[in-house]
């Protein structure tokens, strides 16, 4: 490994650690394994064949990155459960601190992705099963271009550059080394999140998010919407401003 790794490696008690040489997906693999795991697993795969990413998208996988999904059953209603995108924010945030030494460049993207030096470095696909009542398993699929960043032909228009942590950081890091920094720091920001509700996750990641009080556009299902991101409410939804009102936007995609 270039650089030093820093931070907390101990695996977090009761979490389950899964590698496999190749998979379809991680995602894929976690529906199928979740009825018979009795704790929360990571599911590393060093290949995968079937890839997506959030809304049907293909994720390209090219050798070095990291892919892996984090899999559960929680007990909290589905609106609660789905704030873990934020927690997943948080536990990347840090673990590319950990990769690196140093924070300078990594900011938060609403809803679900980390960026460094402006560019997209690291996505989060949250997928479950189960009713309003509750969620017979939660999945939260993480993808990050550790050696290697997909091409401008695989974006869409107004789609943020990808990047990858060894072109813009000079950081080289395996899939595995990447798990064994993420696991705690997510077990860290799991246990403030079950113990304390989301206002800390929330007040944490208002701290690094990007472009906060900058000018933004929320691309909807029905239309676009552009103003001052003015916060994230205690529901996770994108708040934004413009001069005609006060928008309160539970998914979209966001462009700059």
């Amino acid at each position: 490994m270039m650089g030093a790794v820093r931070g907390d490696t101990t695996w977090p008690m009761g979490v389950g650690r899964r590698v496999l040489a190749e998979v379809d997906s991680t995602n894929a693999e976690a529906a199928r394994l979740a009825p018979g795991l009795s704790g929360p697993e990571w599911i590393l795969a060093l290949n995968q064949t079937a890839a997506r990413g959030r809304r049907g998208r293909v994720w390209t996988h090219p050798a070095g990155n990291f892919a892996a999904t984090l899999v559960m059953r929680p007990t909290e209603s589905p609106d609660q459960v789905a704030l873990r995108s934020f927690v997943a924010s948080l536990a990347l945030f840090d673990a590319f601190v950990a990769a690196t030494g140093r924070s300078g460049g990594l900011s938060l993207k609403w809803p679900n992705d980390v960026l460094l030096n402006g560019g997209k470095l690291a996505g989060i696909l949250l997928e479950s099963a189960g009713t309003r009542e509750g969620l017979s398993y939660f999945a939260i699929g993480i993808g990050v271009n550790l050696a290697q960043a997909p091409g401008r032909d695989m974006l869409e228009e107004g789609a943020l550059r990808p990047v990858s942590l060894l072109s813009e950081a000079g950081v080289t890091v395996t899939p595995e080394e990447f798990l064994d920094l993420l696991a705690p720091a997510y077990a860290r920001y799991e246990a403030k999140f079950t113990t304390y509700g989301f206002a800390p996750i929330r007040r944490e990641w208002l701290a690094r998010a990007a472009k906060l009080g900058q000018t933004i556009t929320a691309r909807t299902s029905r239309d676009a919407i552009t103003g001052i991101f003015e916060t994230v409410d205690e529901a996770g939804n994108l708040v934004l401003t413009t001069p005609q009102t006060r928008h309160a936007i539970p998914a979209a995609e966001v462009f700059f």
